[in-house]
């Protein structure tokens, strides 16, 4: 198991800033707005040799019982329970306020270690503030510049001090490559993406079984992109819950365009991606902008109609939400959509199922051979138009990689074959090598005419 440290402090101390700074990566939104962080976010960290858990929190501050904030803080004892050990962070340059002293109190009662972070220390002003620490009786504070990266060689002596010794492996253990059968088991990285308030949040609590990331009615309650681990009936999975996406146009703060930023930055580094609906409102202009995005992106696609609860019960409905998702989304024709409830946990079932299929369309390869004899059939069955006079040639196809299924095709003219045809190829290979939903990328290659020399010389 790995040793856990727990960051805490008030707001605005800089304690995403450390995370991230820890984690070697810039995974937690930053930015001088108090209160940015919401969930609680983890993530592998390393200082030198030392390699720990970190737990990015919450800024501690008091609300009222069943606020966000409550619910904030909330999330921020959770963390310290799983801790081992705690970074009490405060800002030096503003020396000890008062809420600082409150939570150092808070911290003493959690009877797990605690390394005092006396962060912005640079310059004079932090040094003072930093001497003022020792009135918290947690010990010597550890100045440092978590944006500057100064004073890490204090903070690793620190956390030396006490994590337990690291263990000794064996020399003579080999570690071989990861083989096709470990590649099936590594989890599935899933992001669910969608409007505002459209239930990201509490159907990931639902898989999950705890209110392990914060919901509200309001809607922009997630900010970061939090990923959490999920097993699923032995299936493993890493999911990443996002903040909602709104039309550019109504984006103005700049707290909303670095949350949007991290969950794009989430659906480029997913596999899959479940688009969540409100069934409500299914299918609006902004819905369909960002199924267009997951497809451009070259991602599994999956619709989640979401408080599906709340629609009256009629026959047909399901048939009728898989014709509006061929109708609306073309591009991606026969999209697997499922009906949830993220608040009763309807339809979690077929949503895993339905994640692990597209999974495995998205992966799909198909034999050289068989695709040339789809090839020739298609093009025998419906050929492609004469330009200008001039009749195309299509010669041969072949597949040059999965996730996802893409596709070169050798001809005579590239330039010259219309959208139209590439867009019968694609449904085409769509229903012969049952593909519904995921992207399919054809890419047209002129072939090498070994006579050109000949006629330039005549000429």
């Amino acid at each position: 198991m790995s040793f856990t440290f727990a960051i805490i402090g008030r707001p605005n101390v800089g304690k995403s800033t450390l995370f991230n700074r820890l984690v070697g990566q810039k995974l937690a939104l930053v930015d001088d707005t108090p209160g940015v962080t919401r969930d609680r976010r983890e993530g592998e960290g390393r200082l030198g040799d030392l390699e720990f858990t970190i737990i990015d929190t919450a800024g501690l501050d008091e609300g009222a019982k069943g606020s966000l904030t409550a619910r904030m803080q909330q999330q921020t004892e959770t963390a310290i329970e799983l801790a081992d050990a705690l970074m009490f962070v405060f800002d030096a340059r503003a020396g000890l306020t008062p809420n600082d002293r409150a939570f150092a109190d808070f911290a003493r009662r959690a009877n797990k270690p605690v390394v005092l972070v006396a962060n912005k220390s640079e310059g004079k002003a932090g040094g003072i503030g930093a001497m003022e620490s020792y009135a918290l009786g947690l010990g010597d504070p550890v100045q440092i510049s978590a944006e500057h990266g100064e004073g890490l060689s204090e903070l690793y002596d620190a956390l030396r001090a006490i994590m337990p010794e690291p263990e000794v492996e064996d020399d003579d253990e080999e570690i071989d490559g990861l083989t096709e059968e470990d590649f099936s088991k590594r989890p599935i990285r899933v992001a669910i993406v969608g409007r505002p308030n459209a239930g990201k949040s509490t159907f990931i609590n639902r898989l999950l079984g705890e209110d392990r990331l914060l919901t509200s009615p309001e809607a922009g309650t997630t900010r970061d992109s939090i990923a959490v681990e999920v097993n699923w009936k032995g299936r493993e999975f890493r999911i990443f819950d996002t903040a909602g996406l709104r039309r550019r146009s109504r984006i103005e703060e700049k707290l909303e365009k670095l949350s949007v930023a991290d969950a794009l930055r989430a659906v480029r580094f997913a596999e899959v991606v479940v688009l969540m609906m409100d069934s409500q409102n299914r299918f609006e202009e902004q819905d369909l902008r960002i199924a267009d995005l997951i497809e451009r992106e070259g991602r599994a696609l999956v619709i989640a109609v979401n408080k599906w609860d709340l629609v009256e019960q009629q026959g047909g409905q399901i048939a009728q939400l898989r014709a509006d998702a061929d109708h609306w989304l073309p591009q991606v024709r026969g999209v697997p959509i499922v009906a949830t409830s993220g608040m009763l946990g309807e339809g979690v079932d077929r949503l895993i199922d339905a994640i692990q299929d597209a999974y495995a369309v998205w992966n799909t390869r198909v034999s050289t051979a068989a695709l040339n004899r789809w090839f020739e059939q298609a093009v025998a069955q419906n050929p492609p138009p004469a330009v200008a006079g001039r009749r195309l040639k299509l010669n041969y196809v072949t597949q040059t990689k999965a996730r996802p299924p893409s596709f070169v095709v050798f001809c005579s003219r590239a330039d010259a074959v219309p959208e139209s045809y590439l867009r019968y190829l694609v449904n085409s290979l769509r229903g012969v090598f049952k593909l519904p939903g995921t992207p399919v990328r054809i890419t047209l290659r002129e072939k090498a005419n070994p006579f050109a020399h000949k006629r330039k010389r005549k000429s």
